[in-house]
C-alpha cells in the first residue's frame, strides 16, 4: 500500500518550500539554525503516555504543571495552560467557563468558527458585533470601539464579550478601552489571540491581549511561534476567571490522551521565544521593512499597512492579477506558499522561523511577477458582504433542526441549515439559523468560481444548501 500523506508530504521537505505560512516553525528550519535539531529529530521517540515520571497534562502535578508555570511566567499571565487540541478546546472552554446555557455571548462577526461551535456546544446565543470592511481589499479589520460599547449597553445581561484580537489580517483596535467598559458591566473578556502570540516580542507590534485587559486569552503557539500544529495556550489573568471550572470543562473537550510531542513543542517554543525571541523578531521586521521600501514607488504592486507587520498583504490587482491567481503563480513558477489568497491579494504570514533568504526569494518573485505580467488585463471588483445576516436560531436550536437541500439560489430568504466558511480563514459568512441573503450566496459562488476553498457547506460545488425549512 502506498503511503500517500507521508510521501506528499515529505516531497515538500524535499523541495524547499519557502513557507509564508502556518506553522511559524517554517518546516522546522528554525530548530536547526538554533541548535535544537537534535531534539526535534527525535521527538518521536517521546510519544509516550501517562506512565510514572510523565505527569498528566489534564490534572499535571509535576513536570508539566512546573513547565506551564514557566510558561506563565514568560507570557506574563497569571495562570498558563498548555492545549494539544488547538485553540479551538481553548476556545470553547473558555465560552462554557463563563457562560451557561442560554447565555448570551458578545462577539466579533468575523469570529472564527469554533466560537460559533462553542455556543452550539454550550447552548449559548451570540450577540455579533459588526466588523469594519477594507473594501479595497476585501478583509475584514476588526471592530469598532463605539459599537462594542453600543452592543455592550443594548446587552447588559450578557455574561461575556470574546473578541478577535488581532485579526487575520493583523489589523487591532482599541481592545484596552473595551475590556475596561466590559468590565465595568461585569462582563469577562475572553480574547481570541489566536495569531498573536509573537507579539510581546517587540515593542514596534501591538500589545498583548493580556497587556490590554483581558481575562482569558488564547493563542495558537503553533501559528506564529516554532510549535508544532495544534499546540496552543490558554492564559488567564485576574480573579473574574473560575479556574477549577475552565478546568473541569477542558478535559471535556481536550483529549484524554494528550500527545507528550505536542506538549514538548510548546516547551521548545516558549524556550526559543525567551531565549532568541526579540533578536529573531528584530531581524524579521527589518527584513519586511526592506520589502516594503523595495516597492515603495512601484505602482504595479501595493503592499499594504497592517498594524501587526509580520501579516504582509499583497495586492497586484493594479496590473490585473487577482489573488487566486497569484497564489498559484508563487507557488508553481517561485515556489513559495502564501497563508491565504482572497479575491484582491495573498496574506503571507512571516514569523521568526523566516530568515533573509526568505524574503530575497520574495523580492525577486513580485521583481519577475510584475515585470512579465503589468498591463496584462483590468481587474474585476468583487464586493464583501457587508450586512450581518438576520438571526432566527440560536445555533444550537439550528444544529438539531430537521434539514433538506435545496437549490442554492432557491434558498434565499430561507433559514440556513449550514456553514459558508471561506478557508482560511475560518470565517463565517452564514451560519445555522440565519437568513440566507442573496449578497452572500453571489459573492460565495464568483469566488468559488476563482479558487476560494469554502467548508462547512456540504455540496463542495456550491449548488445546492440545506435549509431549515419549519422552525416548530
Amino acid at each position: 500500500m502506498e503511503n500517500l500523506v507521508i510521501n506528499k508530504i515529505k516531497q515538500l521537505v524535499d523541495e524547499n518550500l519557502i513557507s509564508f505560512h502556518v506553522p511559524g516553525h517554517k518546516l522546522g528550519k528554525i530548530y536547526d539554525s538554533l541548535g535544537y535539531g537534535d531534539i526535534v529529530k527525535n521527538i518521536y521517540k517521546m510519544d509516550t503516555t501517562e506512565i510514572p515520571g510523565t505527569d498528566n497534562l489534564l490534572s499535571p502535578e509535576d513536570i508539566i504543571k512546573d513547565s506551564q508555570i514557566n510558561a506563565s511566567k514568560v507570557f506574563k499571565s497569571k495562570s498558563t495552560y498548555y492545549l494539544v487540541n488547538g485553540s479551538t478546546c481553548g476556545i470553547q472552554s473558555a465560552i462554557m467557563s463563563v457562560c451557561d446555557p442560554k447565555d448570551k455571548l458578545i462577539v466579533n462577526r468575523d469570529c472564527h468558527q469554533s466560537v460559533i461551535n462553542g455556543c452550539i456546544l454550550g447552548d449559548i446565543d451570540p450577540i455579533y458585533i459588526k466588523p469594519q470592511i477594507n473594501k479595497d481589499i476585501n478583509v475584514v479589520q476588526g471592530i469598532r470601539t463605539e459599537d462594542a460599547i453600543e452592543i455592550i449597553d443594548s446587552n447588559v445581561d450578557s455574561k461575556a464579550i470574546l473578541l478577535t484580537y488581532p485579526t487575520y489580517y493583523g489589523m487591532t483596535y482599541d481592545l484596552k478601552s473595551i475590556c475596561k467598559y466590559a468590565h465595568s458591566k461585569d462582563i469577562v473578556v475572553i480574547v481570541d489571540e489566536a495569531h498573536g502570540a509573537h507579539l510581546g516580542l517587540s515593542n514596534k507590534l501591538p500589545k498583548t491581549a493580556l497587556e490590554e485587559g483581558a481575562d482569558i486569552v488564547i493563542q495558537s503557539t503553533h501559528k506564529t511561534l516554532p510549535a508544532f500544529t495544534q499546540s496552543s495556550m490558554i492564559h488567564v489573568q485576574g480573579d473574574r476567571i473560575d479556574e477549577n471550572r475552565l478546568l473541569s470543562i477542558l478535559r471535556i473537550v481536550e483529549s484524554s490522551s494528550p500527545s507528550y510531542m505536542l506538549i514538548s513543542s510548546l516547551e521548545l517554543a516558549t524556550d526559543i521565544y525567551n531565549k532568541y525571541g526579540r533578536d529573531l523578531m528584530d531581524k524579521v521586521l527589518m527584513n519586511i521593512e526592506n520589502l516594503k521600501l523595495k516597492f515603495k514607488n512601484n505602482k504595479y504592486i501595493e503592499i499594504y499597512d497592517t498594524d501587526d507587520k509580520t501579516k504582509i498583504f499583497i495586492s497586484l490587482k493594479n496590473i490585473g492579477i487577482g489573488g487566486y491567481e497569484l497564489e498559484d503563480i508563487l507557488r508553481e513558477e517561485y515556489n513559495i506558499q502564501v497563508e491565504l489568497s482572497n479575491p484582491y491579494g495573498v496574506l503571507l504570514i512571516s514569523t521568526i522561523g523566516n530568515d533573509k533568504e526568505d524574503f530575497i526569494s520574495l523580492e525577486t518573485a513580485l521583481d519577475d511577477i510584475t515585470n512579465r505580467y503589468k498591463g496584462n488585463k483590468i481587474y474585476e471588483d468583487i464586493k464583501y458582504p457587508i450586512n450581518i445576516p438576520t438571526k432566527v436560531l440560536t445555533p444550537r436550536e439550528a444544529f438539531y433542526k430537521v434539514k433538506k437541500s435545496v437549490k442554492i439560489y432557491e434558498s434565499i430568504g430561507k433559514i440556513c441549515g449550514e456553514y459558508i466558511i471561506p478557508y482560511p480563514p475560518g470565517i463565517s459568512l452564514l451560519s445555522p439559523g440565519e437568513i440566507i441573503t442573496e449578497e452572500i450566496i453571489d459573492y460565495i459562488r464568483m469566488c468559488h468560481k476563482k479558487g476560494m476553498n469554502v467548508n462547512g457547506i456540504k455540496d463542495s460545488n456550491l449548488e445546492f444548501i440545506q435549509i431549515i425549512d419549519s422552525i416548530n
